[in-house]
């Protein structure tokens, strides 16, 4: 069997579902199981790449239907005879749909790592799924992340899918357990080379591809009805190299991170290391995945820019399947793309390099305000806030970072939490002395708030111990975002028209999550896709809103839905023109979104390389570069259940779910 040791048939496969198959070895036709296929693992290890030598030998051996894992300029033959460019991506059902032989192919050639889909509240209802221990296990971790981000398929944001197997829903009138919006099959990769099988794969045969990391995910981008989902969260490398040299000149420590790489697991090694990484504040974020390629703001931000400042290369699978580096002299535009560009859109990341900075001391400060409690006035509240925000530009020059969450609890009292204000490098005397001077104003006009101070001598420590933990798996909740940039500060007209702006909105029922935040470019960093909007930034408003299924007609969650884009976020944007919003936490209606998250000139440019690289259209997702070529089309039997069908069907007719068909428009 060394012949096929050598071809290496990507892992040791079920020999269940590879029964059906053969291969010839040495001019004997034999079984193709575990017994006869090698491990990739035990081959090449995590760095495994497919290549065309390796396919040609796979031919060689007569193995059935590889010409359709063959890579894009090669496939194009195969591409072509079955479908071209069809206007709408095969589903389950069509013509064209892969039948179980191909499948089990499939499967084999990715070593037994294709998943069929059990979508993850299936456990709650009655059927082959049902497992009373591990519904309470799930119910009672809901809104927990790290309970979703071990399931391939498991969405936070479970509105996009349909919410079609909530498990809160078993045993409820006509509640059922469908996929809706959710893939029908998933790869859990652990190498390049099953990523570049299924991204072939997927392009040959016409279907929908999703990319999912850890899930964490405010748009729906990644799930959708009838795809291939490639779960990249068990691609675990993680690399410490203390003399980094960059092909840009780079010269430093640098951790070499896989795709499935957690916050928490990069801020713990980077500890280890004695240095700082930089990351978001939550600690089950996939580091290398849409976090990176959308920007991604960190507490490290105001000294050290956004998470896609830190990238020094990137081992991408590009739509034609191959597996490349892309850096500042080798495949340079590609590198200028993935960093702020977008995920699901120029190909799947393997890895990133990033550098890393010094330990250094974290000052900060958190509260808890209750209005309410504290017989504090609507009036005196705003006042306070709007005294807050003013100094904004002040503290943007102290490189600070300051994260609160505000509610509206309803007869004009108000929730405010502070969740923490720091700032990186600052000793706590220096912190007071900042911040100091807004206490005592507060206090002048009975604004009172009990301050927790706090400092550290390295990141770990700050973040472990002042971050809450996200809180998620709402199914009736949505969100949109904007930059506001600092300019709005040097007009006094146009700062109280953007404080005034701010204050409706939460008056009127929104949330805002607040952060007082700037992303201004490190020395040296190249040339990015990043949306020029994070550079001048001074505040980043989240805001948003629920709604209840059960006391509400589907009409009024869709106006409540519809207040958020063209009502809420209208404000916003009228008060800061030309300006933007962070696209993985923006608004999936966003109007102009080419604009709003990747500036209008970094736009074009990078749908002048979508459709240089992807012409297959392999990449989607919704607000994507080139997303506006596509659309969602319902399937007739529309999913998401008869509990949901009547709210679904109505918010689809505007809102952009991902229950139905992907098609050209």
């Amino acid at each position: 069997m060394a012949i096929l040791a050598r071809a290496v048939v990507l892992a040791a496969c079920l020999g269940s579902l590879a029964n059906a198959q053969t291969i010839n070895v040495n001019g004997h036709v034999v079984v193709a199981d575990e017994g006869t296929v090698s491990a990739a693992s035990e081959a090449a290890g995590d760095n495994f790449e497919l290549t065309d030598s390796v396919l040609a030998n796979l031919t060689d051996l007569h193995l059935t239907d590889i010409d359709i894992f063959k890579f894009g300029e090669d496939g194009e033959a195969a591409y072509k005879r079955g479908l071209g460019f069809a206007s709408c991506k095969t589903m389950p059902g069509d013509l064209h749909w892969p039948g179980k032989i191909v499948w089990k192919v499939f499967n084999l050639l990715t070593g037994g790592a294709l998943i069929k889909t059990v979508p993850f509240g299936a456990v709650c209802y009655e059927g082959e799924h049902y497992d009373a221990d591990e519904c309470t296990r799930i119910i009672d971790n809901w809104t927990n992340s790290d309970t979703h981000d071990e399931d391939p398929t498991a969405n936070m944001y479970p509105l996009f899918e349909g919410n079609a197997c909530l498990p809160t829903d078993a045993g409820k009138d006509g509640a059922t357990c469908q996929l809706g919006g959710l893939p029908v099959y998933s790869v859990n990769a652990t190498s390049a080379s099953q990523v570049q099988l299924a991204v072939n794969f997927a392009r040959t045969l016409n279907l929908r591809l999703v990319i999912r990391n850890t899930g964490h995910d405010f748009l729906g981008r990644s799930t959708g009805a009838g795809a291939l989902n490639i779960w990249t969260h068990n691609l675990k490398k993680l690399q410490f190299v203390e003399n980094y040299q960059s092909a840009g000149g780079y010269k430093g420590p640098a951790f070499k991170i896989g795709a499935g790489i957690q916050v928490v697991e990069l801020y713990e090694a980077a500890n280890k290391a004695g240095y700082t990484a930089v990351g978001g504040e939550c600690r089950t974020v996939g580091v290398a995945g849409g976090y990176t390629a959308m920007g991604g703001h960190s507490p490290m931000s105001p000294i050290a820019g956004l998470g896609s400042d830190q990238v020094l290369s990137v081992e991408i699978v590009t739509p034609d399947g191959r597996l490349v580096v892309a850096d500042e002299k080798n495949n340079s535009e590609l590198f200028w793309a993935v960093r702020g560009g977008g995920g699901s859109t120029f190909g799947v990341v393997i890895s990133l390099t990033v550098r890393v900075w010094p330990k250094m001391t974290f000052s900060g400060v958190t509260w808890s305000l209750a209005t309410a409690d504290a017989n504090i006035s609507k009036e005196v509240f705003w006042k306070g806030m709007r005294t807050y925000w003013a100094k904004f530009p002040e503290y943007n020059d102290n490189h600070t970072y300051g994260y609160s969450v505000m509610f509206n609890t309803g007869n004009d009292t108000y929730s405010w939490s502070m969740l923490p204000w720091l700032v990186p490098g600052m000793e706590l005397p220096a912190f007071k002395a900042m911040v100091n001077p807004l206490l005592d104003e507060w206090k002048s006009i009975g604004f009172n708030v009990t301050p927790e101070f706090f400092t550290y001598d390295n990141f770990y420590d700050t973040w472990k111990n002042h971050f809450p933990t996200e809180s998620v798996g709402a199914s009736n909740v949505r969100t949109a975002s904007r930059l506001i940039p600092r300019k709005n500060w040097d007009d006094a007209d146009l700062l109280e028209e953007t404080f005034d702006a701010v204050q409706s909105i939460v008056e009127e029922g929104s949330i805002l999550i607040s952060y007082n935040i700037n992303g201004a470019a490190p020395k040296g960093v190249a040339a990015s896709a990043l949306n020029p909007a994070w550079r001048d930034v001074s505040m980043f408003a989240i805001i948003g809103s629920g709604w209840d299924v059960a006391s509400s007609s589907p009409d009024d969650i869709l106006a409540t839905n519809k207040k958020i884009t063209n009502d809420w976020m209208q404000r916003l944007r009228d008060v800061s023109p030309g300006s933007g919003g962070y696209g993985n936490e923006g608004d999936v209606m966003e109007p102009d979104f080419g604009q709003s998250f990747y500036g209008a000139d970094n736009y074009k440019r990078l749908y002048a390389l979508k459709k240089k690289i992807d012409p297959w259209g392999v990449f989607y997702a919704p607000t994507a570069v080139g997303s506006e070529d596509w659309e969602i089309t319902q399937v007739t039997d529309f999913v998401g259940g008869l509990l949901y069908s009547d709210l679904l069907e109505t918010l689809s007719s505007w809102l952009t779910l991902q229950t139905g068909r992907l098609c050209r428009k």
